[in-house]
């Protein structure tokens, strides 16, 4: 015997199917050239990238699915974006803090590097060259094969990177600077401004300023209150390293023996080395 569903409820019925039915269909599979990010921060500034990702599978990428010396998006589907929080030079172009999209122009011995203010295009459509704000060429190298675009930020050193992109047999790399000197000294200043600095903080703020020979008698003044606060090894260290940058050789040598005794008691034999090696320089 059937039994017949009140009106109602095949109402209700009706529309949880047609709720269900975008949920069976719009099914979520993987991506022919899925997206992709690399971030880092260089010196003080956060570098973003955001791409994605197609693979080789079998063809020739450079010369053939992406000419020589024509304009390329980059990656595949939308744009490839870069980000940068700060100021950075860009090569050897200075670029404002924001957004921006990165285009090539792949050649067999160079690259025709385009950073521009367009972010919402897709593929090379669209593309204005008067919108860029930096356009610089890099060098094209041979590398280890890799079958999926990548991008990194490699050789991060001080206040610099590379921007790598490895593709097929194909690398380049675009240099990024980001001083973080300016900021650094603002950033020392705030802290020193709230009146609560710590033994670690008037350490910091010497060995930052030491580090790049900037306000070094501003130096010799923390470090001396880092050792007055908290009298360890690593902080009397600093202290011999701001007396020699003020020209007071005598005195380092005697901070750094000093440091250097209280590391061997320590066994922090990194600090030693360094210890005998500013004395060692002292004493020329």
């Amino acid at each position: 015997m059937r039994t017949e569903i009140p009106l109602p409820m095949r109402m209700i019925l009706s529309a949880a199917a047609l709720l269900a039915a975008p949920l069976i269909h719009a099914q979520d599979l993987p991506q022919p050239s899925p997206a992709g990010e690399v971030e880092q921060i260089v010196g003080l500034t956060k570098v973003d990238v955001e791409y994605s990702r197609p693979s080789v599978k079998g063809r020739v990428i450079f010369g053939d699915l992406v000419p020589y010396d024509k304009l390329w998006r980059t990656g595949a589907n939308q744009n490839t974006t870069i980000e940068f929080s700060g100021q950075v030079k860009f090569g050897d172009v200075d670029v404002k803090p924001g957004k921006y999209s990165l285009f090539t122009e792949p050649g067999k011995e160079v690259w025709v590097i385009h950073l521009n203010k367009n972010t919402e295009l897709w593929g090379e459509d669209g593309f204005k060259a008067e919108e860029d704000v930096a356009t610089i060429k890099v060098p094209a190298m041979s590398t280890e094969f890799t079958e999926t675009l990548t991008f990194d930020l490699a050789n991060v050193v001080n206040d610099g990177a590379d921007l790598e992109l490895r593709w097929e047999k194909t690398k380049v790399h675009i240099p990024i600077k980001a001083d973080a000197t300016e900021q650094g000294i603002a950033n020392i200043k705030a802290a020193m401004a709230k009146g609560d600095m710590k033994a670690g903080g008037y350490g910091g703020s010497a060995r930052f300023c030491l580090d790049r020979k900037v306000m070094t008698k501003e130096a010799l003044d923390w470090a001396q209150k880092s050792v007055a606060m908290d009298k360890k090894f690593w902080h009397m260290h600093t202290l011999a390293r701001a007396q020699a940058a003020n020209g007071m050789a005598k005195e380092a040598i005697a901070t750094a023996n000093e440091s250097m005794t209280m590391a061997q008691q320590a066994k922090n034999e990194a600090y030693v080395k360094m210890n005998r090696e500013l004395i060692e320089s002292l004493s020329k």
